[in-house]
């Protein structure tokens, strides 16, 4: 659940890896926006430092989300299982000068409060870890557990269309054939994802878990089908392909073969006794 795979920080901090700002473009100009409002609304002088809100990031290994949102203002907990990618991200937090911002805590979404509060978190990042948990529903339960009334959600997942279209174009269409049927999305014995979610499969989780879903968004519609060589050698391809990832990603059509699902939502608030 920690960066073993691909998983990029903003735009604005891939200036040097301008492809890996495709795969989080959009889910960085959403998750950014959200926040602004939740700082708006959930009042940071109740927490601390004016605006500053708590957000706690499940599976954020080396910082690829956290370092940015701490640069906002924001305090940020990580959760991941691996010492290394903490290490990672210590440093990273110490070279971007949020090391005061930014703390790692070992554990994972199963375990997840043996090591934070419950209720205690204006956001939570729960990307690319439901993937990988073997009870998707009770991960989703517990990040949600971890926020407080209002809180926002931002779930990123593997979908399943992206990887039956990835297959069937490379010709391998009975392991195309194989996603399409499996119950977990998988395409063979040698497929590294464990599990990968249709739309309809995430907002079902999130709904059930209490969470009102604002918004779905697909991630990489296109970017992992456009051969490398055409937007490496073409000036203006990479900033073109941006525009059409960020037009798509809202379209419902295109959900079905993204390859990624990302889903913004918000806690329920509880009614008042």
């Amino acid at each position: 659940m920690s960066d073993h795979h691909p998983r990029t920080t903003s735009q604005r901090s891939d200036s040097s890896r301008p492809r890996a700002s495709l795969r989080t473009a959009v889910v960085w100009d959403v998750l950014k926006d959200a926040l602004d409002r939740r700082a708006k609304t959930a009042g940071g002088e109740t927490h601390g430092v004016h605006g500053a809100l708590d957000v706690l990031d499940t599976g954020g290994g080396s910082g690829n989300f956290a370092v940015p949102v701490a640069q906002l203002g924001h305090r940020v907990t990580v959760v991941d299982p691996s010492p290394n990618a903490l290490f990672a991200l210590e440093r990273r937090a110490a070279e971007a000068g949020v090391a005061d911002r930014v703390r790692g805590v070992q554990g994972d979404v199963s375990g997840l409060f043996d090591v934070v509060e419950r209720d205690g978190y204006d956001a939570v990042l729960c990307h690319g870890v439901l993937e990988y948990v073997e009870e998707p529903a009770e991960g989703v339960r517990n990040v949600v557990g971890a926020l407080r009334s209002g809180g926002v959600l931002s779930l990123l997942a593997a979908g399943l269309g992206g990887a039956v279209i990835a297959r069937a174009l490379a010709g391998h269409f009975k392991e195309a054939r194989q996603a399409l049927d499996d119950p977990a999305g998988r395409w063979g014995e040698g497929d590294p994802v464990p599990r990968r979610f249709t739309a309809e499969q995430l907002t079902d989780l999130l709904t059930g878990a209490g969470v009102d879903v604002g918004a779905v968004h697909g991630v990489r519609v296109f970017a992992d089908l456009v051969p490398g060589v055409l937007v490496d050698t073409e000036p203006s391809a990479l900033q073109e392909l941006l525009k059409l990832e960020a037009a798509a990603a809202e379209l419902p059509a295109f959900h079905s073969v993204a390859t990624q699902l990302h889903v913004l939502g918000e806690k329920r608030v509880a009614p008042e006794a």
